[in-house]
C-alpha cells in the first residue's frame, strides 16, 4: 500500500457521525482523542469515568456507548491474551454491527495467538475493519508498570537478552488517528514496531546515558517474579497473563522489525532513545507518585 498521510484524503464528520474511543484513559486512547481533538473532529470517549460510559466488566454499559458512533477503536483492558477477550470482543462487534457502526480499528498484540483471534472476529464483523498490531510501548516505563523499577535503579524481570522493537504510543496513536479519519486505511493490517531491536539490558544502558539515571538489568526467576507480583496483591489472573507475555511471547518469536509506521504515515517511527530524551526533559521520572496500576504491555 502506498503510505498516506493522516492529513490528507480525510473522511469528513459531522457531530452525529463521531468516533468512540474505548480505553479513551488509556496510553494510546487518551492520545488518539487529543489528536481529533486537536484537528476539530467529533469524538466521544469511552471510559468508566464518561457519560455514557464504557466498562469492558459491565455489559450494561456498551450498547449506550456505541449508540451514534460511525467509527470505534477499540482498547482491551488489560489486554487481549485474557482468556475473557474472544467473547467479549464477538459480543461488542455483535453489538457495534447492530448499532450501525461502519468502521472498526482494533489495537492488538504481536505474536499472541489469542490477539490473532480477536483480530479474525473483528475481520469477520461484516464491516470495515482496520488493524494496528503493536509491540511492547515505550511509555509503560513513564506511564505504567516499569516506572518503579526506574525509580529503583534495576530493571528486574524473567528475561533474557532476547530483543524486543519497543514502540512509541505517540506513533501508535497517529498511526489509529489515521485509520480512524482516512479511507484509505480500512481493511488493513498495520504491524507497527519502533527501528530497533532492544533488550532489556539495552533499556537500561539508554537510561543510565540519555537520562542520567543510573539503571541496571537484572534477570531474576519466574519464581522471584511472581513472589514480586503477590508482595503487591497483583491478582492472579493478571499473574498469569504476565507471566505468559514474558516468558512465551518475549521467546523470540517477535524479535524483528516491520513497516507499518511508515507505510501508514510515511515516515519512520521514533527510536526508544528519543522516548527517553523526550521523557526526561520533561521530568517524567521525577514525580514522587505516579500510578503504575496499569500492568498491560498495550492499552
Amino acid at each position: 500500500m502506498t503510505h498516506v498521510t493522516n492529513t490528507t484524503h480525510q473522511q469528513q464528520h459531522s457531530s452525529n457521525n463521531d468516533i468512540l474511543v474505548i480505553g479513551s484513559s488509556g496510553k494510546t486512547g487518551r492520545r488518539v482523542v487529543e489528536l481529533l481533538q486537536t484537528r476539530g473532529i467529533p469524538v466521544r470517549a469511552g471510559s468508566r469515568s464518561s457519560n455514557p460510559s464504557f466498562d469492558w466488566q459491565d455489559r450494561s454499559t456498551w450498547r449506550g456507548a456505541l449508540e451514534g458512533a460511525k467509527s470505534v477503536y477499540i482498547t482491551y483492558f488489560p489486554d487481549l491474551a485474557m482468556p475473557q477477550a474472544p467473547a467479549d470482543i464477538s459480543d461488542l462487534c455483535e453489538l457495534a454491527v447492530a448499532a450501525g457502526v461502519e468502521h472498526l480499528v482494533l489495537l492488538s498484540g504481536r505474536g499472541e495467538p489469542e490477539a490473532q483471534h480477536c483480530e479474525t472476529i473483528v475481520q469477520q464483523s461484516g464491516i470495515d475493519w482496520t488493524l494496528v498490531r503493536a509491540s511492547w510501548f515505550n511509555q509503560n516505563f513513564d506511564e505504567g508498570a516499569f516506572i518503579d523499577m526506574i525509580h529503583a535503579g534495576m530493571i528486574a524481570l524473567p528475561v533474557g537478552d532476547t530483543g524486543e522493537p519497543f514502540i512509541d504510543a505517540n506513533d501508535i496513536a497517529e498511526v489509529v488517528s489515521a485509520a480512524l479519519t482516512d479511507t484509505r486505511h480500512r481493511n488493513q493490517l498495520y504491524e507497527v514496531t519502533g527501528p530497533e531491536l532492544l533488550s532489556f539490558a539495552d533499556l537500561a544502558d539508554i537510561f543510565t546515558r540519555e537520562a542520567n539515571i543510573p539503571v541496571q538489568f537484572q534477570r531474576i526467576s519466574r519464581e522471584e517474579f511472581h513472589q514480586q507480583l503477590t508482595s503487591v496483591q497483583t491478582p492472579e489472573g493478571m499473574i498469569t497473563m504476565l507471566d505468559y507475555l514474558f516468558t512465551e511471547v518475549l521467546d523470540g518469536r517477535n524479535a524483528f522489525t516491520t513497516d507499518g509506521v511508515q507505510r501508514a504515515l510515511g515516515r519512520p517511527p521514533r527510536s526508544f532513545a528519543d522516548y527517553v530524551r523526550t521523557a526526561s526533559a520533561r521530568g517524567a521520572w521525577n514525580q514522587e507518585e505516579v500510578d503504575s496500576s496499569e500492568v498491560s504491555r498495550h492499552v
